[in-house]
């Protein structure tokens, strides 16, 4: 397997996401980087960007 130093992850701030990112971090040793976007759910935004930015996400990406 080649060195994986970075992965975007469509990150949707719940737990199935949340698991997976630190799982990500941990397994590949790599940076992630979240993405989200509006499909027409009602979602605080801000509270997603926190909970990335909490589990050591340096770039989120937020398209609504």
């Amino acid at each position: 397997m080649r060195n994986i130093k970075k992965v975007v992850l469509a990150y949707s701030g719940g737990l199935d996401t949340s698991v997976i990112l630190k799982w990500l971090m941990e397994t590949y040793n790599c940076e992630v980087v979240a993405f989200t976007a509006n499909l027409g759910q009602d979602e605080d935004y801000d509270v997603v960007k926190n909970k990335a930015e909490q589990q050591g996400v340096k770039e989120i990406f937020i398209d609504c």
